[in-house]
């Protein structure tokens, strides 16, 4: 027997798959990713493959469509190899195209480069080194600076040349990739061996490549496509188009769909048509790079810490599938705001199995008109948490309700009331002291942005809080390890290890500290401001909003949520208890050897790939120097790492100097 509403979810599926299908087909009209559109297909076949007797002649499911080495060897590459940027939307590139003009244009005026456009095959990027036109060695990226020797396997690739047109000596670089109709093959061998299979054709050319007998590779079917010159012995072109001809006469397999455009228009276009044909090859495609044609453009655009400022990789969009909505669950975050969460029948995206998705809030569900056992598009783009990108209406439950934002939520505690945050989309707890506020507010005290208390973990804390060994932060300077003893997991060594973490965090700085009361509105470039401003806790306690807010970065709403945290008697009762137990340290001033940029002021934007943010600022101020968020004519100089943001342009407007990441390593190193 077939349950009821399987028969009415199938009906439905077969329905929907066919209006969609028309739509596409007949009508030229994309009303669903074709990746959300083959997840439903998937779901229909499941339940075909679970019960065959529900199979209609209609459904879309019909239609006839040398020896082993001990280990690897590490290769140092002889010339490093970068990353490229990402860009996801037209928007993302014409930026891109902007920030190549504004890098010229001290140089070369008005310069308007051209692109090459060439596919992104999804596959396992490969060094190739040639010494008199002899492959002498083949390595994986790695981490960029060394990778792994695997000659052994790329030998037995038909389209890598052993041997070059010319006794030329050259490092190139390529993508192996495997075929879709090569994956297929392997898997049916897996399965007949009882082996896995694999997911898809990068992860069978990497895990190909990655053997140690070659007789494994060479039994793949694996191909190489080369694209670009690290190094070369003799002149190279002046452009990157005639590069990738120098390649191909040297007997090189180039891949032939690559473009030139006159203009990021045209690139834009270029990637327009790939994107809709997907992965419609042999080789997979997740989208277009885009490299600046001219060599002498490209020497001056040169390279941030992590990838070249002459090239991106404008990706395809995100991995869509679609799946149910089971369930929408409130969360209580640390300040009492409640994110509604969409707990999701489980399904692989993007690589990943996920059961979750962030609704973000109210306003978002009601665009949505998302419901319980709804069939939504989900995306996820990275490592972000998936998003739901709509929902697929056709196949919604009879008896479906939108979903009623709750007056009062459980796990805020007494009442459970709940209030919407003025002039903003988001609600929170009314209580502000409930277990989940304050168990949050925990997590965060002891976090890595906060005091850092190795070994810490929210289990930890939850167990603590549970059995009432701790009610306030300063009670964790009081634990022993009996204490400790009593907690599941807990033993001598482990319960010693945590008490030592404990008081190794008694020397706190102010700004961590600051980090760690969860003060609304205040995280770490805030507090960090806060900190140098006034140095210590109590004097901060006493300033006014007027004062907080002529710190240069901190504006009205900061400034009032800041003072009126510190108004509150029971903070007031809280620093004096952290005082007794903690020495909290004010910010360095620096001595006065250090003091070489003393005076200066230093802007930071972009992301820096030697230091994380708050390590350049520091390095800065251990000089003497001033941080500031914005840039105005008292800037010395605006510090532009990877993808500057408005700062960059700012600096340009009121001819504020920029320095690049190098240039900045060498003022903080010398």
């Amino acid at each position: 027997m077939i349950p009821k509403d399987v028969e009415e979810r199938y009906q439905k599926l077969k329905t929907t798959i066919n209006r969609y299908r028309v739509a596409f087909h007949v009508y030229d009209k994309e009303e669903i990713s074709q990746a959300a559109l083959d997840s439903l297909k998937q779901e229909l076949t499941e339940i075909e493959g679970k019960y065959p007797e529900i199979i209609a002649p209609d459904s879309p499911s019909q239609r006839v469509a040398g020896k082993p080495l001990p280990g690897f060897k590490k290769v140092r590459h002889k010339v490093p190899q970068w990353s490229f940027n990402d860009a996801f939307s037209p928007e993302d590139i014409r930026d891109f195209d902007a920030r190549v003009k504004r890098f010229l244009k001290p140089n070369f005026g008005n310069a308007h480069p051209t692109y090459v456009c060439e596919l992104k095959i999804d596959g396992l990027k490969i060094v190739l080194d040639y010494e008199k036109g002899i492959l002498v060695s083949a390595a994986t990226r790695g981490d960029g600076v060394v990778g792994e020797d695997v000659t052994h396997n790329i030998k037995t690739i038909e389209s890598v040349p052993l041997s070059l047109a010319r006794p030329v000596d050259i490092v190139v670089e390529g993508e192996v990739w495997m075929s879709s109709s090569g994956l297929e093959e392997l898997n049916r061998a897996r399965k007949k061996e009882g082996e896995p299979p694999f997911a898809n054709p990068r992860n069978a050319a990497a895990g190909s490549i990655r053997q140690l007998d070659p007789n494994v590779a060479g039994g793949r079917k694996l191909d190489v496509f080369v694209y670009d010159v690290a190094a070369s012995s003799e002149k190279l072109p002046s452009t990157q188009s005639e590069e990738l001809e120098y390649l191909r006469e040297l007997g090189f397999k180039v891949n032939p769909n690559h473009f030139l455009a006159k203009n990021i228009e045209e690139a834009i276009e270029y990637w327009e048509k790939w994107n809709k044909k997907g992965r419609h090859q042999e080789y997979w495609v997740d989208g277009v790079v885009l490299k600046v044609n001219e060599k002498r453009f490209e020497e001056a655009l040169g390279y941030t810490g992590k990838a070249p400022r002459f090239a991106i990789a404008f990706k395809f969009p995100a991995e869509q599938v679609t799946t149910v909505l089971e369930d929408i669950v409130l969360q209580v975050g640390r300040t009492g705001v409640l994110t509604p969460v969409a707990h999701l029948k489980p399904v692989s995206v993007a690589g990943t199995v996920v059961s979750r998705a962030t609704l973000h809030n109210e306003d978002e569900i009601q665009r949505l008109d998302v419901r319980l056992g709804d069939t939504v598009v989900l995306q996820k783009a990275g490592d972000v948490i998936p998003d739901i990108l709509s929902v697929v209406k056709e196949l919604r439950p009879k008896h479906a309700r939108p979903y009623t934002w709750p007056t009062r939520v459980p796990e805020c505690g007494g009442d459970g009331r709940i209030e919407r945050v003025p002039g903003q989309a988001a609600w929170r707890c009314v209580n502000k002291n409930s277990f989940a506020v304050v168990r949050r507010r925990f997590h965060n005290f002891v976090g890595k942005h906060a005091l850092d208390i190795e070994g810490f973990g929210p289990r930890t804390i939850d167990q603590l809080l549970e059995k009432g060994l701790v009610q306030h932060y300063y009670e964790l300077f009081t634990l022993t390890e009996g204490d400790l003893l009593h907690l599941e997991g807990f033993a001598d060594v482990s319960a010693k290890k945590l008490i030592a973490s404990i008081q190794k965090s008694r020397r706190a700085p102010l700004s961590r500290l600051l980090v760690g009361l969860s003060i609304p509105q205040v995280g770490e470039e805030t507090a960090i401001l806060l900190a140098e401003r006034f140095r210590d806790i109590d004097v901060l306690g006493k300033a006014s909003a007027a004062e907080l807010e002529e710190i240069d970065g901190i504006g009205p709403i900061v400034a009032n949520e800041v003072a009126e945290w510190f108004r509150l008697t029971r903070h007031k009762e809280l620093i004096a208890r952290l005082k007794k137990v903690l020495d909290i340290v004010a910010p360095p001033r620096g001595g006065s050897s250090s003091q070489k940029l003393a005076g200066r002021n230093y802007v930071l934007t972009g992301t820096l790939s030697s230091m994380s943010r708050d390590e350049a600022k520091a390095a800065l101020r251990r000089l003497g120097a001033d941080v500031s968020s914005s840039v105005s004519k008292k800037t010395t100089a605006v510090v532009a790492g990877e993808n500057p943001g408005s700062k960059f342009d700012e600096a340009r407007k009121l001819n504020v100097p920029v320095l690049t990441e190098q240039d900045f390593l060498r003022i903080v190193r010398a």
